[in-house]
């Protein structure tokens, strides 16, 4: 066990070393943006699925698959009485969920569930000083998907393997059962979905006679000739979470998995067609700076959200929904946003040809902790999560249940249904980011936000593509 715990801390310190070496000015209210937070409006992400091929691959290190089944939960007898810990990312979570999970885990085990929520910012440095020590470690514990492979990869979650069919099994969403897992087994799986889409001002399309688009193409011409009608699109220069579907959609990737490496793949010729495309759209259509980031698209095509020009399309994840509308003040004098279907809609994303093009998924991966000295009472928690009742508290709060076939019920008990819908539609063609073990160090280096911005700049895309290959091939396998 101690062997173990020196390797995961390592390694995790690896990581924080990485994170470390990013841009000095980023933030921590960049982080939630791996989750699509759909209840903190102080936060971007969230971000369902694009499994590697051959990501199973039996190349896969043995070293991690010791140390990540070498304390394999075992569900055979339930532990009575047992007080456990439970790390929450952000505040994504309700109040009535939270309530439901210590009020049953009391009645079925007896024992005290202790439910701690980090902020997202300070969620890796948490678990890193946090997941090796058996006296620190929480016992079950969540991550934002593009950061649990890196998790999976160090051997810190139990094997949940044998426990997969009863939790919900091939039910729960796959793209985010692949980001946590190695080869066929399960670490961990996803706690909810977030999902992207396009947000409009139905008044300015219908002043300046455009219609929703059929094709990504269309999604650049119909915004440049709003923009040239007086508003235009709110696309930041730094925005690769919503950008990178313009990669997806070409098909390209942004990294690929081969005998047992990650490779990445900007400079693919797909990848390149994507950010041309990408390109033409932010300098024909955009109204947002190349040095803009997406911290704030969720509320752009409200009134006065620029001086000097009205916003006609965003992009942004489904919680966007509660930060869009007509603008007035609530009983404590602040801002407050109310939903209009008269004057604002939203659409999924277009594909090349049609359809709906695959955007980057947002959400989070939730399992044991390896060095839990709890793992019976650990699952018993999992199984409580995982629960129909749990699911349905989920959905109905307006949070993606792992679970799609709880689908229904986070559509029908939404405020805005078809909004919902779009949600789901979206998520179902979605994918995420590569389930590399360094993964993590690629987004706290922010080398995708420097990519977006170079290329929003008017840079050579196959230049810059070639270059940020090789930044992100230092860092990418951890």
């Amino acid at each position: 066990m101690k062997k173990k715990q020196t390797a995961i801390a390592v390694v995790l310190a690896a990581v924080a070393l990485a994170a470390c070496g990013g841009d000095d000015d980023s933030s921590s209210d960049d982080a939630p943006e791996t989750s699509d937070a759909p209840a903190d409006d102080s936060s971007d992400d969230a971000d369902s699925s694009e499994e590697p091929s051959d990501e199973g691959d039996d190349t896969t290190d043995d070293t991690t698959d010791d140390a990540a089944t070498e304390d394999e939960t075992s569900g055979d007898d339930m532990a009575e009485g047992e007080d456990i810990t439970l790390w929450l990312a952000g505040t994504d979570t309700p109040e009535a969920a939270l309530t439901y999970l210590t009020d049953t885990y009391s009645a079925m085990n007896g024992g005290e569930l202790s439910i701690e929520q980090i902020g997202w910012g300070d969620l890796i440095p948490s678990l890193t000083a946090a997941l090796p020590d058996s006296s620190s470690t929480p016992d079950v514990f969540e991550t934002g998907n593009t950061q649990t492979a890196t998790f999976t990869a160090v051997g810190a979650y139990s094997d949940l393997t044998p426990h997969y069919e009863e939790l919900g099994g091939d039910a729960l969403l796959q793209g985010f059962v692949e980001a946590g897992s190695v080869g066929d087994t399960v670490y961990s799986l996803p706690y909810y979905f977030g999902s992207r889409f396009a947000w409009y001002r139905k008044d300015l399309y219908e002043a300046a006679g455009v219609a929703e688009p059929a094709t990504l193409q269309e999604f650049t011409d119909v915004n440049a000739t709003l923009k040239s009608a007086g508003s235009g699109a709110y696309i930041p220069g730094q925005d690769w979470r919503d950008g990178i579907a313009w990669i997806f959609a070409n098909g390209g990737d942004l990294a690929t998995y081969d005998g047992g490496e990650w490779t990445a793949s900007l400079s693919s010729p797909e990848s390149i067609a994507g950010m041309e495309m990408w390109q033409e759209l932010f300098t024909t259509a955009s109204v947002a700076g190349a040095t803009d980031t997406d911290a704030t698209a969720y509320q752009a095509i409200n009134d006065d959200f620029l001086p000097d020009t009205d916003v006609a399309t965003t992009l942004a994840p489904n919680w966007a929904y509660w930060s869009l509308g007509d603008i007035s003040e609530n009983d404590e004098g602040e801002a407050v946003a109310t939903w209009n279907p008269d004057t604002f809609g939203a659409y999924a994303l277009p594909g090349v040809d049609g359809g709906i093009a695959p955007v980057f998924a947002g959400g989070s991966n939730i399992g044991i902790s390896a060095a839990s000295e709890h793992q019976d009472a650990a699952l018993e928690l999992m199984t409580i999560i995982f629960s129909d009742e749990y699911q349905t508290i989920l959905a109905q709060n307006g949070l993606g249940p792992a679970n799609t076939e709880f689908g229904s019920v986070y559509v029908d008990s939404a405020a805005d249904p078809a909004i919902a819908q779009i949600s789901l539609d979206t998520a179902a063609a979605a994918k995420l980011t590569p389930a590399a073990p360094g993964w993590t160090a690629v987004e706290e280096q922010q080398l995708l936000e420097q990519y977006f911005q170079a290329v929003a700049e008017g840079g050579d895309v196959a230049s810059l593509a070639a270059e940020y290959d090789d930044k992100i091939n230092d860092v990418i396998n951890g």
